[in-house]
């Protein structure tokens, strides 16, 4: 299934520290060799500040308690530039950390700046210094404290480029920490600047509206409520263009909370046709057994490709998230995509065949005979179908009812009386419309 995998191309468009978490996954599925996964971990150490960390990596990949000259190096000019960066912060910091001092600060940031400045001689370069040292701190993997750094500095910075990238960091903290409640917000902050008519330039727009979506994959597969998330944004013009622009493995995630999301079938024919255009440039099992389902018709495609969703959705850091039960490990994006696939098979079956035979419908969709007639008759009472099982011939017989030619007349007359009358109301008589214009 590593032809499916998506973290190369996820990879490119988050910062390194939001693809630790990818690799951990791919780590604990066994997608690649281990050593593989080691070895591009130590590649991502190499673009930040934990060095305790590459160290520990550096041992278990070769099997020594030795380390390069190179990182014992590099962790002397850490340790050296933390220091320097603390005493430089020291004086923000400690006037930050008293509650009693903070409350003198005000919502107008011209005003905090010139009050720091006179009253504890704190000016602009305290205020940057706690700007590095805040995203020393996020280099370091000290998330929280970053995180708290990055939102006292947003308060006190009149750069509006500078403040934009202390909300991108801000927001990668609170997702390393799985705040996913405050992510949330981070990341309607985030798209409110980014959708903002003077952001710095067209191209600059779109690169951070494709950053941002894939940055929202880790809240909206956390959140409760991240189903609805995720297609109320990618769905948006401007972010739908984006994904067909540069990013058409979005889809993958799109299709996902699209099938799982009983509320949102309204949107099932716009993805579709969006797959159709893209499908050229993307096109994975859970986008092709869509296609195969509501395009082609093919059933027996759509039930290979379901069983090729469910190994896809089982090896993607984000649709494969598993949950400890007991003694039994679940993965509810799994379960509820296949019972939902299931689901748009049998129906979609339905519409084109009155009589079905249980057998084949169960292989269609890669269950037993017994499961599949306790499955359908389920269906049958809670949906309400107007449809029979024949048990002595294993047939699912749909009724097909002709409404009467009378009836039709009387459901067309309904309320015919009342809509005459409101749209003679409407009417202006001609004589009374000039007396008025005389009048005027």
């Amino acid at each position: 299934m590593a032809e499916h995998d998506l973290t190369a191309r996820m990879a490119a468009q988050m910062d390194c520290h939001l693809v630790f978490p990818l690799l951990e996954f791919l780590q604990e599925r066994q997608l690649y060799a281990d050593d593989q996964i080691l070895e591009a971990k130590i590649r991502l150490l190499s673009g930040t500040n934990m060095v305790d960390y590459a160290m520990d990596i550096h041992k278990s990949l070769h099997g020594t308690d030795d380390v390069p000259a190179d990182m014992v190096a590099r962790r002397s000019e850490v340790v050296a530039r933390l220091r320097t960066l603390d005493e430089a912060a020291a004086p923000l910091v400690g006037f930050l950390s008293n509650p009693q001092l903070v409350q003198e600060l005000r919502p107008d940031k011209q005003y905090n700046i010139h009050m720091l400045q006179e009253r504890y001689q704190i000016g602009p370069d305290q205020i940057e210094a706690l700007y590095q040292y805040a995203k020393f701190q996020f280099e370091c993997g000290n998330y929280s404290g970053a995180a708290d750094f990055l939102y006292q500095y947003r308060a006190l910075c009149t750069n509006s480029e500078r403040s934009l990238s202390a909300l991108w960091g801000k927001l990668a903290a609170e997702i390393l920490m799985q705040n996913w409640d405050v992510a949330q917000e981070e990341l309607n902050r985030l798209k409110e600047l980014i959708d903002s008519k003077n952001f710095s330039s067209p191209i600059n727009q779109l690169h951070s509206r494709i950053w941002l979506m894939h940055w929202s994959l880790f809240i909206f597969f956390n959140h409760e409520n991240g189903r609805n998330g995720i297609i109320d944004l990618f769905f948006q013009d401007r972010y739908l263009n984006a994904i067909q622009t540069n990013a058409p493995h979005l889809l993958r995630y799109l299709a996902a909370a699209v099938v799982v999301n009983k509320r949102r079938r309204n949107m099932l024919k716009e993805l579709i046709k969006v797959i159709q255009q893209e499908q050229q440039c993307y096109k994975d099992p859970i986008t092709e057994f869509l296609e195969c389902l509501y395009v082609n018709y093919d059933f027996d495609g759509a039930q290979q490709k379901l069983i090729e969703c469910e190994q896809v959705i089982l090896n993607d850091p984000f649709l494969g998230k598993r949950i400890e039960e007991g003694n039994f490990i679940t993965v509810p994006l799994r379960d509820e995509f296949l019972e939902n696939a299931r689901l748009f098979i049998f129906e979609t079956y339905c519409r084109i065949h009155r009589c079905i035979d249980i057998g084949m419908l169960a292989e269609k969709m890669n269950m037993t005979y017994d499961e599949a007639e306790l499955w359908i008759m389920n269906l049958v009472k809670s949906s309400k179908l107007d449809a029979k099982i024949d048990s002595v011939t294993g047939t699912l017989i749909m009724t097909t009812n002709h409404v009467n030619v009378h009836e039709q007349i009387i459901e067309n007359m309904k309320n015919l009386n009342a809509r005459t009358y409101m749209l003679a109301k409407s009417l202006v008589d001609p004589g009374h419309a000039a007396a008025q214009q005389a009048a005027r």
